[in-house]
């Protein structure tokens, strides 16, 4: 799960990072009570989780805590649209901090790297901007430290990898600090990426985290029950979040074929065949093992909340799960929830012809085939 920047700074501060000073709030008034602390120069910024935030219009500047007010009670309840994230996310609360000068700027990551199978840290002179952009227009700029699991990192290959990195001296040994402490960090909360970007050397030679995101494992979340509650508002799509809510496993995959299909081989192959029939899958939703009417019910409410559906294709190979019990929650669906697209199934297993009597005469049609059944769905979807 993902942490608002304010979570992720509150995290960093309790491992003795230096973080910039403020306090999140969704009232208006007590922004302007914040940024009284401040003097009245402070930055207002949009606690959402997408990329962007700042084009959006979800980060600005002030000189007074009355503009930071009334800035601040324009955004709550705003929806904010990005080109990372063109559905947008209401904002709910707002971080209300202290502007700080910037002398340079640096960019600091500790995440897991998949292919080496290991923790790294990733530092960079080029802070401020995507790392991407920098990965692709200097890559030599991007230095990678793998920290060894047993023993990890020493303070020689710190100072190694800053010196790799072009790091001014002067900055070296608070940066050398601030990389043990976010290492410390990552692995005290369990986390798969903590990202400071920038990481802001001031003028009078002070580094503090200027920005944070942080993801922490969602297998880990049981042994951090502060997070735990606020997983699903936590993530960036809103129907995945409703989906876990529920505790369904769905991913939205950007397509107009919605997927419904129980074990996630199934749902994968489904995936494939549709992409093979010239069609693209609205998303991933594994239903599970011995799913009831009322849980497929809720699966294809879920489907359905994304706009761009055009059809659904349900695949079912039932083991635990009844293929009765799926057609009886597809009809209910149908009764309780407005279908307005086409659904074709192929479904097979435990109780398939009691299933394939339920749906007889039903909208639904049904296929011999996954491949059968992929491309009926995708010619269907396109007319």
């Amino acid at each position: 799960m993902k942490l608002h920047e304010y979570q992720s700074k509150e995290l960093l501060e309790r491992y003795g990072v230096p973080v910039p000073g403020g306090r999140v709030t969704q009232d208006p008034e007590q922004a302007r009570a914040i940024a009284q602390e401040f003097g009245g120069r402070v930055v207002v910024k949009a606690q959402v989780l997408m990329g962007g935030r700042g084009k959006a219009g979800g980060v600005k500047l002030f000189e007074s805590a009355e503009d930071a007010a009334n800035f601040t009670r324009e955004l709550i309840g705003k929806r904010l649209v990005s080109v990372q994230n063109p559905a947008g996310m209401v904002v709910e609360k707002v971080l209300v901090a202290e502007q700080i000068d910037i002398a340079e700027e640096y960019y600091l990551a500790v995440l897991l790297d998949r292919n080496l199978q290991k923790s790294i840290v990733m530092l960079s002179r080029e802070g401020g901007v995507d790392i991407e952009e920098v990965a692709e227009t200097h890559p030599d700029d991007i230095v990678k430290l793998v920290i060894d699991p047993m023993w990890g990192l020493d303070d020689f290959q710190i100072r190694a990898a800053m010196a790799q990195a072009r790091i001014p001296r002067p900055a070296q040994r608070a940066l050398g600090s601030m990389i043990r402490n976010v290492v410390r960090a990552y692995q005290g909360a369990d986390a798969d990426m903590v990202e400071i970007n920038p990481v802001a050397l001031t003028p009078d030679g002070r580094l503090l985290a200027a920005d944070a995101k942080v993801s922490i494992d969602d297998n880990s979340l049981s042994r951090h029950p502060e997070y735990q509650a606020g997983s699903p508002d936590s993530v960036e799509d809103e129907i995945e979040g409703e989906a876990q809510r529920r505790g369904i496993a769905y991913v939205r995959l950007g397509g107009d074929i919605g997927i419904m299909g129980n074990g996630a081989g199934l749902v994968m192959q489904s995936i494939d065949e549709i992409s093979a029939a010239g069609g693209r899958a609205a998303n991933f939703l594994d239903v599970g093992g011995g799913a009831d009417a009322a849980r497929v019910r809720a699966c294809m409410e879920i489907i359905l909340m994304d706009p761009h559906v055009k059809g659904i294709f349900i695949n079912i190979f039932g083991g635990i799960t009844r293929v009765d019990e799926v057609a009886k929650g597809v009809l209910q669906a149908f009764e309780e929830v407005h279908v307005s697209v086409p659904v074709v199934a192929r479904i097979e297993g435990t109780a398939v012809e009691e299933g394939r009597r339920i749906l007889e005469g039903s909208p639904i049609r049904p296929a011999a085939t996954v491949q059968e059944a992929a491309a009926e769905i995708v010619r269907l979807a396109a007319a």
